[in-house]
């Protein structure tokens, strides 16, 4: 069983982070580290068998944060809607099994042709009023994650928190959340106001942290800067969730190409440091 190091006691590294571990190597080096949580996607975990993840995780006594991702809900035609609530019943059936109660949606961007957000948003409203009563019944809260504008054409149209809420207060608190990720939401002068809304409501259901870092490299999926390296002010978030009452898990998630191809453990290792220096 893992035991929290000293500061890292809330500490969770998400899976993306260090993409080129495997499972039991990334189950081995929070151990070594004293890390308590993961956070998981749900490819590579199907790809190493979801019952096997589950059973590997419960060895080693770590605690799975969050299952990344259900969402992608914004297609018009009946077929595309079909299989997309097909495949967010699959993710949220996933994470029962994984033992987390937090499954990231990442709501879709506009299909092909279309321009208009405010419908597509609609859509996201009408799949979630399907799949919620699911998600209840398996002990699972899907949470909203709003993503930087950039996104939203072709990956999400939920940009803000105050968004992202719209779409959860339709629903009770226990039932549906938000995931604040400063990555996507640190430039936004309404987020902290909505964070203590959301906080206030009980709606906080994940906290992930990315840095922004310039010049944005070319394919900015893969541009999340290690922790202290670009322009967040990562402490405050952090005190912000924290004010608002918020005492989860706090995770680690990195889509960054230059520490994929660098050793996983030594990234793990530096980013557990980094997280001391620049969250704590």
């Amino acid at each position: 069983m893992i035991t929290p190091a000293e500061g890292l006691e809330r500490l969770s590294v998400n899976q993306m982070t260090v993409r080129g571990l495997s499972l039991p190597e990334l189950a081995d080096g929070c151990a070594r580290l004293g890390i308590p949580g993961v956070g998981l996607w749900r490819e590579p975990v199907r790809a190493y068998g979801v019952k096997a993840t589950a059973a590997l995780l419960r060895r080693t006594g770590l605690t799975v944060t969050s299952l990344c991702r259900g969402g992608f809900l914004t297609a018009r035609d009946a077929a595309g809607r079909a299989r997309a609530l097909d495949d967010n019943r699959a993710a949220i059936d996933e994470a029962a099994e994984l033992g987390t109660d937090t499954l990231v949606l990442v709501c879709g961007g506009l299909p092909p042709g279309d321009r208009d957000l405010a419908g597509a948003r609609q859509r996201i409203a009408d799949a979630l009023g399907v799949l919620v009563p699911y998600a209840v019944e398996r002990g699972v809260r899907p949470a909203v994650e709003p993503l930087h504008p950039m996104y939203a054409a072709d990956r999400c149209v939920v940009s803000t928190l105050g968004q992202a809420l719209a779409l959860a207060e339709a629903f009770p608190a226990g039932r549906v959340g938000v995931v604040v990720d400063t990555y996507h939401v640190w430039w936004d002068d309404t987020a902290p106001a909505a964070l203590a809304r959301a906080g206030a409501a009980g709606r906080l259901a994940a906290f992930q942290l990315a840095d922004w870092v310039t010049p944005l490299p070319e394919g900015v999926l893969v541009g999340r800067g290690q922790l202290g390296d670009g322009s967040v002010d990562l402490r405050r978030w952090r005190e912000r969730m924290d004010a608002a009452g918020y005492g989860g898990p706090v995770e680690v998630e990195l889509f960054n190409g230059r520490l994929w191809a660098r050793d996983g453990a030594q990234v793990l290792a530096e980013t557990a440091a980094r997280y001391r220096q620049h969250v704590l």
